[in-house]
């Protein structure tokens, strides 16, 4: 099971409010803040994602935010939540890469997908029978 995720942002004042907005509805709040990180975690604090542009010191030459995206996805409690997920997002400046919907695959769920401001491919989803 994951403990925490870091994600390295280019700009992090508006990825912050990205994050902020888009998180919230699905429980995710930022706990955490100084000026170049956030974290975010539920309730129960664990796992989280660490937000910020520190340049981590595992980072080697060449290495950038945005230069090699990746996928995570976070789960709803419902569908609204996806929604409001997506919306806020959009209203942010994230960039849509599949609109709320039904997805058949290992089982059906309900997500949305959005490109975050680095081009991290970011879902909020719900599991359905």
């Amino acid at each position: 099971m994951i403990h925490h995720l870091g994600i390295v942002v280019a700009d992090f004042t508006r990825s912050k409010l990205l994050y902020d907005a888009c998180l919230d509805p699905l429980g995710i709040r930022r706990t955490e803040t100084d000026m170049d990180w956030a974290i975010y975690a539920p309730e129960a604090g664990y796992p989280f994602l660490w937000l910020g542009s520190e340049i981590p010191t595992y980072w080697t030459d060449g290495h950038q935010a945005g230069m090699a995206p990746l996928h995570m996805a976070f789960m709803a409690p419902n569908r609204s939540a996806v929604d409001a997920f997506y919306a806020a997002a959009l209203e942010h400046g994230a960039q849509d890469h599949g609109a709320p919907g039904v997805r058949i695959g290992s089982g059906h769920y309900y997500s949305a997908y959005v490109l975050d401001l680095d081009g991290n491919n970011i879902e909020a989803t719900i599991r359905e029978s």
